[in-house]
């Protein structure tokens, strides 16, 4: 069985075309005529997904039951193990003028190298606030993961980062009585950061989102029995993978790269998640051309998949992120199916508005890995 999650696939018109709409993808829209298609909504009607969720629901888990924080995620794909005492959360290098106003949320995503530079500095003057050890961990570009770690810290906190240029850098705020005194080394450390980065503009302040410990969640293994492995390039979807039980496959950082590890590793595992970053990228650049420059890119590496001749293969995305937008967005994506215990939809083109004709018509994506399983011949006859 594979999953393809191309991030940020689906798209809203620009002069009467999404981005899949205006994108020359040949192999694409022959494996949708002989698939079948619908659209998938990550969360329900009109919610907006973050990463973390609407890919919980791909796997097959409810996320509105498995509520999973983004800092453990980065944490997990990064490497790093954690412990029920941790929290995790994850972090942006940013740029703030002299009123505290953030001009760059990215801080001109800066190198990986110089982020790593950057995690160095601190991590030398910083190591504990009020008796809590601190660590920072450099991600790709102006990422990273920083652990809070000692007795009776709490994750019921708000983000530390309006998530939007123009607006004054924040602090975070407790959502209960317990978790004030979290708040208050989170928001000293915040403060501390800033005075240690004045020298390093462009990445002169820090902003936090996603503050979690680790959840109880069980594996693939044992909900699907399956033997699952993960694709991909980004830490945080690394981490997703992990969590939920996935093998993680060490790869290159291309596209060719990561379907030459699917095909070095496709006879040791019976489950497979290959995820694409760059669409979503482009998306949130407000980038129409680049988005679908990147979409027709991943389009010429369908050949060499289907030589592998997959039992089961998904073609999907984990949320829409339109370039209209520049944001995610609650719009379902297009989805398409492709066994030999399907009857094929027959239609001509894979976009949003060809696969909402598909026999799959709109549903919900946790439904997906069941289509999955089922296709797979995995599944038992239910009842007598």
């Amino acid at each position: 069985l594979v999953m393809v999650v191309i991030d940020g696939i689906g798209g809203l018109p620009i002069r009467g075309k999404t981005e899949l709409g205006a994108a020359k993808i040949p192999n694409l829209d022959r494996l949708a005529s002989k698939s079948i298609c619908g659209l998938i909504d990550p969360i329900s009607f009109g919610i907006t997904p973050g990463s973390g969720p609407s890919h919980l629901a791909l796997f097959g888990y409810d996320p509105l039951q498995y509520e999973i924080g983004r800092g453990v995620m980065e944490a997990l794909g990064i490497g790093l193990k954690l412990t029920k005492d941790d929290l995790a959360v994850r972090g942006n290098f940013a740029t703030i003028d002299k009123e505290g106003i953030i001009i760059d949320r990215r801080a001109g995503r800066i190198s990986t190298r110089k982020n790593q530079e950057i995690c160095q500095v601190l991590q030398n003057e910083i190591k504990e606030f009020e008796g809590i050890r601190i660590s920072i961990h450099p991600g790709k570009e102006h990422r990273f993961v920083i652990l809070f770690q000692g007795k009776e810290l709490k994750d019921d906190l708000t983000d530390a980062d309006p998530q939007k240029d123009g607006l004054k850098a924040k602090g975070a705020e407790a959502i209960s009585q317990e978790a004030r005194r979290t708040a208050e080394i989170v928001n000293g450390y915040i403060r501390r950061s800033t005075e240690v980065l004045k020298p390093f503009y462009p990445a002169n302040t820090i902003l936090l989102r996603g503050f979690s410990k680790i959840p109880n969640i069980p594996t693939m293994a044992d909900r699907f029995k399956l033997r699952p492995a993960a694709i991909a390039t980004y830490p945080m979807y690394r981490g997703l993978a992990r969590l939920v039980g996935m093998e993680i496959l060490e790869t290159g950082e291309t596209i060719q790269e990561e379907v030459a590890t699917l095909k070095k590793y496709f006879d040791q595992y019976d489950f497979f998640y290959l995820h694409f970053k760059k669409p979503d990228m482009a998306g949130e650049d407000g980038d129409f051309k680049a988005k679908v420059k990147t979409i027709e890119e991943i389009d010429r590496i369908f050949p060499s998949i289907l030589k592998l001749k997959p039992d089961v293969l998904v073609i999907t995305g984990d949320h829409a992120t339109p370039s209209l937008l520049k944001s995610h967005s609650w719009h379902p994506n297009p989805i398409l199916l492709y066994s030999k215990y399907i009857r094929p939809d027959c239609i001509r083109r894979f976009t949003e508005k060809h696969c909402q004709k598909g026999e799959l018509g709109r549903f919900p994506a946790v439904d997906v890995m069941p289509l999955m399983l089922a296709n797979g011949l995995k599944l038992k006859k239910f009842g007598a």
